[in-house]
């Protein structure tokens, strides 16, 4: 995760990558009283309402968490699904992930590259540990993958099962294609887990009822929210609430974060 800057200086500067990268940005930025906009991590929930295709939802957690080989800020790396439908939730996930070849990016047959250093491969390795050591159930482990290329740094798709809130992988940023699967025991329950992190980037909601679905999104501390599997749109504001980040970036609401407001008064 690096910078970028942009912005004029007296307007400011954007800042992508980690809470800590973001508030080093600024605290540099405050000493020009700079006002800064910040794009950093995330934990982002897709939920699964009771109603909901769980089979479609559990193939669009791995489609997310699977993108660019887990490392995109905004992946939807929890998958909160009703207690009783776990097992079934693991079992589609567990699906999903296995139709997805891992290798070299240039071979067309292949759908996860490496991850972008060693040093990032032996950070999801340590997150993969610290879930199993913590005890969540490794229901698919994306280790083998790592063991089998002799070239590359490569972490397969890894799915745990029986992850609790506050567990490490639950809470924590992994930046690789790891998914934790999480039971809820009623709709305020899936709220509080949802928002329950540090982060508030992005998430997803599925529901039979789109309106159902709409209230419990507006209920998540998070700066943007698919609905029954909505693609991501660039033209709308993006950027997270909470430790993900302040600001916005593209359309409008990008623009108007380095434009000054001057009130002429007759």
């Amino acid at each position: 995760m690096g910078l970028t800057g942009a912005g004029s200086p007296r307007a400011g500067a954007v800042a992508t990558g980690s809470p800590r990268a973001g508030r080093r940005v600024a605290e540099l930025a405050g000493r020009g009283i700079k006002r800064v906009a910040l794009e950093l991590g995330g934990k982002s929930p897709v939920v699964a309402l009771d109603d909901a295709d769980l089979e479609s939802v559990a193939n669009a957690a791995i489609a997310s968490v699977t993108t660019n080989s887990g490392q995109v800020c905004a992946a939807l790396t929890r998958l909160l699904v009703p207690a009783e439908k776990v097992r079934e939730a693991e079992m589609y996930a567990v699906a999903a992930a296995r139709t997805y070849v891992v290798g070299d990016p240039n071979s067309p047959d292949v759908s996860i590259g490496p991850l972008v250093s060693g040093t990032q491969r032996q950070t999801v390795l340590g997150y993969i540990q610290k879930g199993v050591d913590e005890g969540a159930r490794l229901v698919l482990d994306g280790r083998e993958e790592s063991a089998r290329h002799e070239r590359g740094y490569y972490v397969g798709p890894t799915v745990f099962s029986d992850v609790k809130p506050g567990m490490t992988i639950e809470r924590e940023e992994i930046f690789g294609p790891v998914l934790s699967i999480i039971g809820y025991e009623s709709e305020a329950d899936a709220v509080a887990i949802a928002n329950g992190t540090q982060y508030g980037l992005s998430g997803a909601v599925w529901s039979a009822d789109a309106g159902r679905a709409q209230r419990f999104a507006q209920r998540l501390e998070s700066g943007q929210v698919s609905i029954n599997g909505g693609g991501f749109n660039p033209a709308a504001p993006f950027g997270g609430v909470k430790r993900s980040g302040v600001g916005r970036e593209n359309g409008r609401y990008g623009f108007e974060e380095f434009l000054v407001t001057k009130s002429l008064q007759f």
